[in-house]
């Protein structure tokens, strides 16, 4: 088993309320990350000390997800739908109000953005119209998060009814399979790259991988001890990361599904209050996490 050795490269501050949101830029050497005080940042991981606002909204921000074909970054704002800004132009080029409700995810897939709000309501938008095209109620609970496996074109959905739900993308939207297992709230949720599993944490602490072969769980852990919030591969699909409300993030060998390194405040100078998000970049290989502590980390994360 792999020894993996941690190394904290940057801390980087300018939010001024909790962050929530992070996505990769179609060029991955740039980030992004919005918060609770409606600002959206972009960062280079090349320079990573000079963040550049590209938009100020009235309202938190949870969700952003980049559209790489056209270079457009998706906002959702709550209580008002989303905001596109060409990142090219750094200016705002069209938004759509579709709910009253929180947008806690945003995935975009072809010509299509999958926005996922806080009734339950699976919005799908047609991108080059700028129009609003399908509904789907899936629950009278939130959409938590949202992942794609882009051969098999499936549509993971995490709830806070504590299921998952499978939607096919060829055959307008119909279910594959309805998950359940989790006896909370799922927060994070995500294929790994060869899409032969699906990997999903919840509010109950546990990470569980379902075989997507047929939609059967494989293994349950007990990983963190309080919330998973989020969870990312590394692009070789050797690794995942998962971060919690208990303030850590944990490293696991994704085909052994075991634990390899804890990262917290005590050992590697971590994050003081609940990690929302954590993100293995395609570019530069590092982690970045995103905390209620206002702050962005960047982490070197090797094996040995």
């Amino acid at each position: 088993m792999s020894k993996i050795q941690v190394n904290k490269l940057q801390t980087l501050t300018g939010h001024n309320d909790c962050i929530y949101a992070l996505t990769e830029g179609s060029d991955p050497s740039f980030f992004y990350t919005g918060a609770g005080d409606g600002m959206v940042v972009e960062w280079d991981l090349d320079h990573p000390k000079d963040g550049k606002l590209i938009a100020k909204l009235p309202h938190s921000v949870y969700a952003m997800e980049v559209d790489k074909e056209r270079n457009l970054l998706f906002i959702g704002h709550n209580f008002e739908g989303i905001h596109v800004v060409d990142l090219n132009e750094n200016k705002e080029v069209w938004s759509l109000k579709f709910t009253d409700q929180a947008i806690f995810d945003i995935k975009i897939f072809g010509n299509e953005a999958y926005v996922g709000t806080g009734d339950g309501i699976l919005v799908i938008i047609d991108i080059p119209s700028q129009s609003l095209k399908k509904r789907v109620k899936l629950s009278s609970k939130s959409i938590r998060v949202m992942t794609i496996s882009p051969v098999k074109k499936h549509l993971a959905i995490g709830l806070s009814d504590h299921t998952i739900k499978v939607l096919d993308l060829r055959d307008d939207f119909q279910p594959v399979a309805n998950l359940i297992g989790h006896e909370n709230s799922v927060f994070a949720l995500s294929y790994s790259p060869d899409e032969a599993s699906l990997v999903s944490g919840a509010r109950d602490a546990r990470l569980k991988f379902w075989d997507t072969s047929n939609y059967q769980l494989e293994e349950t852990i007990v990983a963190h001890m309080y919330a998973i919030n989020y969870i990312s591969f590394k692009e070789d699909g050797e690794f995942l990361v998962s971060c919690s409300m208990d303030k850590s993030i944990k490293v696991w060998d994704a085909k052994e599904k075991k634990l390899l390194k804890v990262i917290d405040k005590a050992r590697n100078a971590g994050h003081g209050t609940s990690i929302n998000k954590v993100l293995w970049s395609t570019y530069s290989g590092q982690v970045i996490s995103i905390s209620d502590d206002r702050t962005i980390s960047i982490w070197q994360i090797e094996a040995s």
